[in-house]
């Protein structure tokens, strides 16, 4: 591209240069040509006046003295009527210009001035002229290659930064040339750039989120399925079988809402639903880990509260809660139901030590945490929480409570009074 460019501009100017350069050349040589004419015609027309001059005086024409009236060089021949002719200055053997006077006695005075003065001066000419058509070709030149370097170091920087998108570099670059049309396109491949890196970190969050989130459900279907391959009652199998297609159905629903979260975390499913089937059902399917765990899961609170949102977001967000409070605290967890406004608030605490002081709700943000985990679960379950319409808050930390709110329905059925079930 630089040479084409180079090529091009010097093409450009050669072609000015040649016309303008001979039609000047052609131009000032006429120029020279008729100027060099009228000095010699001058200069026979002041001879012959001289000369009529002399004869009218009848004075003898002196050739010296005239030989003073002309330049270096020159030769001039001078005829009077019955006398002889006169030479002044010494005969020029090559090409001449020549200027004739005739006086009204008759007298004839020719000029002559050697054509190689014109010559000289149109060389003289033709030299200016040239030099300043090769300036003009090296000043092209150099503005051909600052032009061509302008224009192909951008293009250049492009073709690599499309090149580094390619490769899986998404990172903009924000270099801009002063030149629009190559601006517009850095533009272009820094808006694609931003875009691909928010695709990478969407689809490394879901692969973050996924292996998180589903490690427990699968965890806990691994579970059931032992039990299923260690018991021959046909009745423990089918109340497992059906506990685990459970577990089969709230993974699905997870997976679901990780991908729909994903590609738009505003999209919604929210529904009406029974909060005491949530809370019961992983009350118990975590209540085997807290037995072995040497503690125990209880819930009370008021019953019969029906809530606006996804059961299976809602699972998660109480599960992470729920695993949080076994891996990280310390005693009873406890999950408890209650009424504020509108809303139905799903609390989950522990006798554990708590979150640290200098966290506080810093504890929602994606890489913190205060027990050296990933730093996922809390963000991805405040995520589903907000998903639909609800919030996930860390109202005390010492000991930890943990509040779900949801906006709540009225319920099917006459709620029942506050209990506590272990």
């Amino acid at each position: 591209m630089r040479r084409r460019l180079i090529n091009s501009t010097l093409a450009v100017v050669l072609v000015v240069i040649a016309v303008f350069g001979v039609s000047l050349v052609i131009v000032e040589t006429r120029t020279i040509t008729s100027s060099a004419q009228d000095r010699i015609e001058s200069e026979a027309l002041r001879l012959v006046g001289i000369v009529e001059s002399n004869v009218l005086e009848n004075q003898r024409i002196d050739p010296q003295a005239l030989a003073e009236q002309l330049d270096v060089g020159q030769y001039a021949r001078i005829t009077v009527p019955g006398k002889p002719a006169v030479e002044v200055g010494e005969r020029i053997p090559d090409s001449v210009i020549r200027g004739t006077a005739r006086g009204e006695q008759g007298e004839v005075v020719v000029v002559q001035a050697s054509r190689s003065t014109v010559t000289k001066e149109v060389g003289r000419t033709l030299a200016v002229v040239g030099a300043v058509a090769l300036l003009a070709v090296v000043a092209a030149v150099l503005l051909a290659v600052r032009q061509a370097n302008r224009l192909a170091s951008p293009l250049t920087d492009l073709a690599e930064t499309a090149e580094r998108l390619g490769s899986g570099d998404p990172r903009p670059r924000h270099k801009r040339y002063g030149v629009p049309e190559l601006d517009r396109v850095a533009d272009v491949l820094d808006s694609s750039a931003e875009r691909i890196a928010r695709m990478l970190t969407a689809e490394r969050r879901l692969a973050a989120d996924a292996s998180h989130q589903l490690r427990t459900p699968l965890t806990a279907l691994s579970m059931r399925l032992e039990e299923i391959t260690v018991t021959d009652d046909l009745e423990t199998v089918r109340e497992e079988a059906s506990i685990a297609l459970t577990q089969v159905e709230r993974l699905t629903d997870v997976v679901e809402r990780l991908l729909t979260n994903s590609r738009d975390p505003r999209t919604g499913s929210a529904v009406p639903f029974d909060l005491d089937e949530v809370v019961k059902q992983q009350v118990e399917e975590w209540r085997p880990a807290y037995r072995s765990a040497g503690r125990a899961i209880v819930r009370s609170g008021k019953t019969g509260m029906r809530a606006v949102g996804t059961p299976g977001a809602v699972s998660q967000v109480l599960a992470t809660l729920v695993e949080n409070a076994l891996m990280h605290g310390g005693g009873t967890v406890a999950l408890r139901t209650r009424v504020i406004g509108n809303q139905a608030v799903l609390e989950v605490t522990d006798e554990g030590p708590g979150v640290p002081p200098d966290l506080g709700n810093r504890i929602f943000e994606r890489a913190i945490s205060g027990r050296n985990s990933t730093g996922i679960g809390l963000a991805v379950a405040r995520d589903l929480a907000e998903a639909d319409g609800g919030r996930l808050e860390l109202l005390q930390t010492q000991p930890p409570v943990f509040a779900l709110f949801l906006s709540q329905t009225a319920p099917e059925r006459p709620a029942e009074p506050e209990q506590t079930v272990r």
